[in-house]
């Protein structure tokens, strides 16, 4: 079903090369003010084939957390890593991968969990940005449609290296006035125009009737002003399971060879005699051990938290991230189709709004507002309405605040100059530079573009004289892990060789495509699970999860925490938070079996879990408010004894 991938190409280092300019990295020089002086870099555009291989072997288990921490301790003063990377969301695990596969001696420290922030939070699309693009033509940004290029060309690599965690998705755009029909038609058949030969499907105009047909709940009268549905056009996107896709890439690091850990954090920066940032002082959150790592070149990629280790280093340096919060809900499947979104390209208030299938449920948002830098955002009632009111303009059914499921915000890291007076007009395109003390930092861009950051990161360190220059950048075309033996017919091949513990019968089919679409090819290690340690009920009765999951993300996905495997191991917070809490003491009790944890610890990480679930809804939900699980009828107790069999 697997298959080993090889990674040829040649040391820059006296190879013979052609040099040419890298017309998308931008790099800004921070000193005592803001970024300044945008110049372009030189970098390898073809080298010689006498180099060594990079090897990635995707039959390989990732090493143990425990490896992993005495490879961190190796990053001595006198042996120091090549690159240590501080942060562990989407942009930070792609550096590591992109690092590591040039051959690079590498490092990746995360202080919670690998997509506990932003990369956890996002809309789940992987896109260009339309309204991106609209400013683009009517305010003639070259920034802009410079983000909107590069975006719809890497959504078409992501596409391709995560098959299993990717799909493209058809998204529905509603006219209600006779202007709309070409405005929007023209609009899209721009964007698909920007994508040229990296297009997913071309834009079309639907008929009043055929939307109907495919999109039934869509209105045929919008009840703010009475006009009349006048047809949509539709266009395509893709779509994504953030967390599980930025899991994927710390794991694809880990097995290449990178030293990746969560939950050990950066307490201290070390510096030489010359003020230059040489590593950092590491504590295993877990243990309260604390270890000093050293590299040549440290790179920051903490998102939202870019300005505090920055300032970590001097705290006279200026803020660089203005936050802005982007709220989702999460409702029923049956407010949208399976296979078919829609966005709301202009609110009241002139915002976007999504709804999007995800997941066996609906997803809508987003929200764009200024915000608090927090670890656990949690949204208001106000912000969850606003999203409830915008869609219940476009729909026929009845939107009501007792259908959320769950509620989540994530606070968007927008690089941007201190001054600004609002962040959505703030540019989503993004910023590397060098301070004065050699720390490379990263920020703002989006998911869509993290590969592409990350090569620019790593270009920059490898340009920069601290290190090796390695070979070129990787992972344009580099499969991660899960990737490389799946193809959309698995979920039958995992339904046909499972064979179920606890009941005769063969695997549901749901389960089976759960399987396939979380895990790729690595399916087959969850129902060995399932199989050989009778773990094949579901966690909770509505969704697909299984027990195996839970004890395979504990030995292979680094899951430290019942958080870890609740949000980002599988996505039950995100989905439904009161099938969540329902699920949580069988999750608990499964993670204890595997390490060895007593009563009192069991105990201290239910209360902590059970506390963060309470930021997925608002301060003020609505009393009575139930989930789909709840429907079904299920109660708050250990799914061990009523979970409903895969």
């Amino acid at each position: 079903m697997r298959r080993r991938l090889l990674l040829t190409g040649a040391a820059a280092t006296g190879a013979v090369a052609a040099w040419s300019y890298h017309d998308s990295v931008d790099v800004r020089g921070i000193s005592n003010g803001f970024a300044h002086s945008a110049v372009r870099l030189l970098v390898p555009e073809a080298l010689s084939e006498s180099a060594p291989l990079t090897r990635i072997d995707y039959l390989s288990k990732v090493p143990s957390r425990a490896e992993q921490l005495r490879k961190l301790a190796d990053g001595s003063e006198r042996n120091p890593f090549d690159v240590l990377v501080i942060g562990g969301g989407a942009t930070g695990s792609g550096c590591a991968l992109d690092a590591i596969t040039r051959g690079l001696r590498t490092a990746l420290i995360e202080r919670e969990d690998f997509a506990a922030g932003t990369s956890s939070r996002s809309t789940k699309l992987v896109h260009g940005g339309v309204r991106y693009l609209e400013k683009a033509v009517f305010s003639f940004d070259y920034g802009q449609l410079k983000l909107v290029f590069e975006a719809l060309h890497e959504r078409k690599r992501l596409l391709e290296n995560a098959p299993h965690l990717c799909n493209a998705l058809p998204i529905m755009t509603p006219c209600y006035r006779w202007w709309e029909v070409p405005y929007y038609w023209l609009g899209l058949k721009a964007y698909d125009l920007v994508a040229g030969t990296q297009g997913l499907t071309m834009s079309r105009y639907n008929s009043p009737k055929e939307s109907h047909r495919q999109f039934p709940t869509l209105a045929q009268t919008r009840s703010e002003d009475g006009s009349s549905l006048k047809g949509t056009i539709v266009y395509y996107d893709g779509q994504f399971d953030d967390s599980r896709l930025c899991i994927a890439l710390a794991c694809t690091a880990a097995v290449a060879g990178a030293a990746v850990t969560n939950h050990t954090e950066a307490t201290k920066l070390l510096k030489d005699e010359s003020g230059m940032i040489i590593g950092a002082e590491v504590k295993d959150t877990l243990s309260g051990k604390r270890i000093q790592v050293y590299a040549k070149q440290v790179i920051n990629a903490t998102g939202p938290f870019t300005d505090s280790l920055r300032q970590m280093s001097d705290p006279s340096k200026p803020s660089i991230i203005m936050p802005s919060a982007g709220v989702h809900v999460t409702l029923p499947n049956y407010y949208s189709p399976e296979h078919l979104g829609m966005i709301v390209p202009k609110t009241k208030d002139g915002r976007v709004v999504f709804m999007l299938p995800w997941l066996d449920a609906t997803i809508a948002g987003t929200t764009d507002s200024s915000s608090e830098i927090t670890m656990q955002p949690q949204p208001t009632e106000k912000e969850i309405q606003f999203i409830l009111d915008a869609i219940a303009e476009y729909l026929t059914v009845k939107v009501r605040r007792s259908d959320v499921m769950s509620a989540w915000s994530g606070i968007r890291p927008l690089a941007t100059d201190p001054d600004a007076k609002d962040t959505a007009s703030a540019s989503r395109d993004h910023v590397v530079s060098m301070d004065t003390d050699g720390m490379i930092t990263i920020a703002g861009g989006k998911w869509t573009t993290y590969r592409r950051m990350a090569e620019d990161a790593i270009d920059l360190a490898c340009l920069n004289g601290r290190i090796p220059q390695g070979l070129a950048c990787q992972t344009s075309h580099l499969p991660l892990v899960g990737a490389t033996g799946y193809d959309t017919a698995l979920f039958t091949e995992v339904a046909q060789n499972y064979t179920v513990p606890h009941r005769p019968g063969a695997i549901d089919t749901r389960v089976a495509k759960h399987l396939a679409a979380s895990y790729g090819d690595r399916a087959e290690d969850i129902t060995r699970i399932a199989e050989q340690r009778k773990l094949g009920r579901r966690l909770v009765r509505g969704h697909p999860v299984l027990e195996a999951e839970v004890v395979y993300a504990v030995h292979n996905e680094y899951c430290e925490t019942p958080e870890d495997f609740i949000a980002r191991r599988s996505r039950l917070a995100f989905l439904d938070q009161r099938a969540c809490q329902e699920a949580l003491p069988r999750v608990v009790e499964l993670m204890a079996e595997e390490k060895g944890w007593w009563y009192w610890k069991r105990q201290r990480e239910l209360k902590r879990a059970r506390a963060f679930l309470k930021t997925f809804t608002s301060d003020a939900a609505a009393p009575g408010q139930k989930s789909g699980a709840h429907q079904e009828g299920t109660d708050l107790v250990s799914s061990h004894n009523k979970g409903g069999g895969a």
